[in-house]
């Protein structure tokens, strides 16, 4: 028998408050040849046509083996190991959901446990959890703990504009309702801008390291100012970079989010995608998702287990500081594999070649007729180069007449970006595809 927990009274009560009378009107928008049980749907096929009808569908996608790629704001196309996507596919990984039974979820447990610890010593910082749906949820997250933590005295939020938008606005959505006031980003602030912001209602402030245009900004005294407003600081960070530059831990942080899919995980059209989010010791008891701690069995063996964070997240959920308990443990476990395999020195190794080659790009398309990259700052795998033509229609002709995917177009999120174009360079980007881009960006600029 169908458990239905609403009464007709209380789906009355709920209708109203959305301001319809019946059910059916929520579809009202739904054409009515669309609405069940009227679907039209075609003749059924075998399972030979249907792979042909789908592969024909799937042809008309542009993957990323068949185009050079030169497209990044937030999400890259670094080179994933093959073996990362064998270990995925076991029997045991791929099936496994919510560990809370450790004597039968060891192996779960430990997977976890690794990733936690190499994203710590990664971004130097004491906890980390495993994890959240992407690096827009990461960041909604990290305000969720920040309100937690003052258990909302403070309410006031510290954005710089240079944390990627998508980001922005997820971390907006989570809290419309809540209270808390986002200030910093609707306009071109610096970083000492941010810091004459900070009050004895901020709660958090938040940056970019590197900063949605592939800049490093200047972080010195950061830190400090933060704290001694008696606030957070948060830090949105590139993973790859900081297999080259110092942690958000040395930088003073305290907290480091960010988009996990350089990390083993392939470019994918909505995911899945990888969350990470680290924190301090004294912070871990408010934070989100999985925390797996190492302890030992009755007979003295090593063991892992859930800890540190309450139960409620998962059970009681208007209890809860988040409602999220878990993600997709297969991508934490993509990175945990993915930074196995190449350690310290190979991480260091594949965010050089990023660095070099993108400065490479970079000098070539400066020294081309009507181009200009912007180098106020120093920048790693990204930079903005000023256009002499809308980048659609630069875009447009890069990958019909020459195989090419462009840059992002920061005009569709910066009205003050006009003609500039976010290209990333990534290891997987050769010196042949590079001196293509540039000929192709001159033949555009004089046509």
């Amino acid at each position: 028998m169908t458990y239905i927990p609403h009464t007709d009274a209380d789906r009355e009560a709920m209708l109203k408050a959305i301001g319809v009378e019946r059910i059916e009107d929520l579809f009202a928008e739904v054409p009515a040849e669309n609405r069940f049980p009227e679907l039209h749907l075609p003749q059924g096929k075998s399972e030979m046509e249907v792979a042909w009808e789908m592969g024909g569908l799937a042809s008309v996608n542009a993957a990323v083996n068949e185009y050079a790629v030169f497209l990044g704001a937030g999400a890259y196309n670094h080179f994933v190991p093959s073996v990362i996507n064998h270990i995925l596919l076991r029997g045991e990984f791929y099936t496994a959901y919510t560990p809370y039974q450790p004597e039968l979820s060891q192996g779960t447990l430990q997977a976890i446990y690794e990733y936690q610890s190499m994203m710590c010593a990664l971004t130097g910082l004491e906890a980390a959890n495993a994890s959240h749906y992407d690096g827009a949820t990461s960041l909604a997250e990290a305000v969720t703990l920040a309100r937690a933590h003052y258990r909302g005295k403070r309410k006031k939020v510290i954005f710089s504009p240079s944390i990627n938008p998508q980001y922005r606005a997820v971390a907006r959505t989570y809290h419309q309702g809540s209270g808390m006031k986002f200030v910093g980003d609707k306009g071109s602030a610096t970083i000492p801008d941010l810091i004459d912001m900070l009050d004895e209602d901020t709660a958090l402030l938040a940056v970019q390291y590197p900063n949605f245009f592939g800049q490093i900004d200047d972080f010195n005294g950061l830190a400090d100012a933060v704290h001694e407003a008696g606030a957070l600081l948060c830090m949105v960070v590139d993973p790859i970079a900081l297999g080259m530059f110092k942690s958000p831990g040395a930088l003073g942080a305290d907290m480091a989010v960010g988009e996990g899919q350089s990390l083993g995980i392939p470019l994918s059209f909505g995911g899945p995608y990888l969350g990470f989010f680290t924190t301090t010791m004294k912070l871990v008891r408010k934070i989100a998702g999985r925390v797996i701690g190492e302890t030992v069995d009755k007979y003295g063996r090593r063991a892992y287990v859930m800890t540190l964070r309450p139960r409620e997240q998962d059970i009681r959920r208007e209890k809860a500081t988040s409602n999220i308990c878990s993600n997709q443990g297969l991508m934490a476990l993509a990175a945990s594999v993915y930074l196995s395999l190449v350690g310290k020195s190979g991480l260091r190794r594949v965010a050089e070649l990023s660095y070099h080659k993108a400065h490479y790009a970079a000098q070539q398309i400066d020294a081309l007729e009507g181009f200009s990259v912007d180098f106020s700052k120093p920048f790693f795998k990204e930079f903005v180069v000023q256009c002499p033509k809308p980048v659609a229609e630069i875009n447009d002709a890069l990958i019909e007449d020459w195989g090419i995917i462009g840059g992002y177009d920061l005009s569709k999120d910066y009205a003050a970006r006009e003609n500039q174009m976010l290209i990333a360079v990534t290891e997987t980007n050769t010196r042949d595809e590079i001196d293509t881009l540039v000929e192709a960006l001159r033949e555009l600029a004089e046509a």
